[in-house]
């Protein structure tokens, strides 16, 4: 029997699990899931504990739960892959995990180390990230009492996890004071390496125009090289300073330690992973998901989802000797809350930044791109649903096609945009 091996059980992992089972020759092919957590979190749920939209337990299930029936689940961390020798080793009884086909979906996590200085005396004092369900739920509680003060938002650096989010805390923050009637005791600094709100031209100046509006300093290119938590100060490497009161604190990410012991990744433990095919660029028995990979696209679970046809088709086909042909066109979208019960929402790809217009359908929509409106604010928080009920089991979702789409954008636009870049 032939063994397809799955490392990591979170959005990419189970996804995966739930699909291929259906693919396989039960008789042929076992499939064994690895995670070292009994527990799932919604991720993106993270962003509404500190403002108290979400409550803890709305966005935690047992792992167990989404494992499909036919599949070995084994809790265990991963001491190291052997890509040369096809094996795993675990960390539970020192298990060894001859395979076949190796699936990596480890993901990424924030590591505060990296930063000088911000596991100093400040964290978790005065000093929180929102990227963990434990940092969100201290955060959440610190703000019940703060009195107001300088609130800096700081970006350590891309990639991160759903890189919209430091944005949409920022909006919600000033929209979370305001109701509590102390907007006009908070300052809020938004600090981000990058030159502007966000990675593409046309979303970088709406959003930076609703930043200004909300009264939201946005310190660009501001690259932080240490947190002086004695003195409430964060520390550029061109010697910019930036006093706070609070610091929420988007850290370096970084993916699984277990890349970087396997000696399998870059600097930042990311797979050289084709960006089409989603196939390891070094072995081509192995296929990386998710946020494990070193693609140029999103780390968020709407692209998780948008790769599973793809991975699943080359994964076959390889398995049969064929051809790789699906291809993957970096398609990722996202909802960004904007406060106020509005949102904005984002579709873009590999080759195409997000642009203005209606999704996923012309004139209907109903979902409107690059503009704020009340029904993506109320598709962000149905996406929680869909994605225990739907997206985790790997039910086919309709309305959500894999392949980017110019149907329902102004075209138009794109072209003035090619034109003056």
């Amino acid at each position: 029997m032939k063994t397809l091996l799955i490392l990591g059980a979170g959005t990419a992992g189970t996804m995966f699990a739930n699909k291929i089972i259906r693919k396989l020759d039960r008789h042929e092919w076992k499939i064994i899931l690895v995670d070292k957590d009994e527990t799932h979190y919604y991720q993106p749920g993270y962003l509404f504990l500190p403002f108290e939209i979400n409550k803890p337990e709305e966005i935690i299930r047992p792992k167990r739960k989404f494992v499909p029936a036919g599949v070995e689940f084994v809790l265990s961390d991963i001491e190291q892959i052997e890509p040369g020798a096809n094996k795993v080793t675990l960390t539970k009884d020192n298990r060894v995990i001859q395979y076949d086909y190796l699936i990596i979906a480890t993901g990424t996590d924030i590591r505060p180390e990296q930063v000088e200085g911000m596991l100093g005396g400040g964290w978790q004092q005065n000093i929180f990230d929102f990227y963990t369900f434990d940092g969100a739920n201290k955060l959440t509680n610190f703000l019940k009492t703060w009195k107001g003060g300088r609130m800096v938002v700081n970006v350590a650096e891309v990639p991160v996890k759903c890189p919209v989010a430091p944005l949409e805390f920022v909006f919600l923050a000033d929209w979370y004071f305001t109701r509590r009637g102390m907007r006009d005791k908070v300052e809020i600094i938004y600090s981000t390496p990058l030159p502007g709100a966000f990675t593409k031209p046309v979303a970088t100046t709406l959003l930076g125009n609703i930043l200004e509006e909300k009264g939201i300093h946005v310190e660009a290119e501001f690259n932080i090289g240490e947190v002086n938590s004695s003195n409430n100060v964060i520390r550029s490497w061109d010697d910019r300073e930036i006093p706070y009161d609070l610091l929420v604190a988007i850290p370096t990410n970084m993916g699984d330690p277990v890349i970087e012991r396997s000696g399998m990744g870059d600097e930042l433990n990311y797979i050289a992973t084709n960006k089409h095919t989603l196939q390891s660029e070094q072995w081509e028995n192995i296929w990386v998901l998710g946020d494990a990979a070193n693609l140029p696209t999103s780390k968020a679970g709407a692209v998780v989802h948008y790769q599973m046809d793809a991975a699943i088709e080359n994964l076959l086909a390889h398995m049969g000797g064929r051809e790789l042909k699906a291809s993957f066109d970096g398609h990722a979208n996202c909802f960004i809350e904007s406060g106020f019960n509005k949102g904005l929402l984002l579709d873009f790809n590999y080759d195409v930044e997000p642009l203005p217009g209606l999704f996923p359908l012309p004139v209907v929509g109903p979902f409107k791109l690059l503009g704020e409106s009340m029904f993506n604010h109320w598709g962000k928080l149905a996406f929680g649903w869909m994605y225990w009920h739907i997206m985790l089991k790997g039910i086919d979702v309709p309305f959500l096609p894999n392949d980017f789409s110019m149907t329902g954008k102004n075209a138009p636009k794109l072209v003035n945009l090619n034109q003056t870049l």
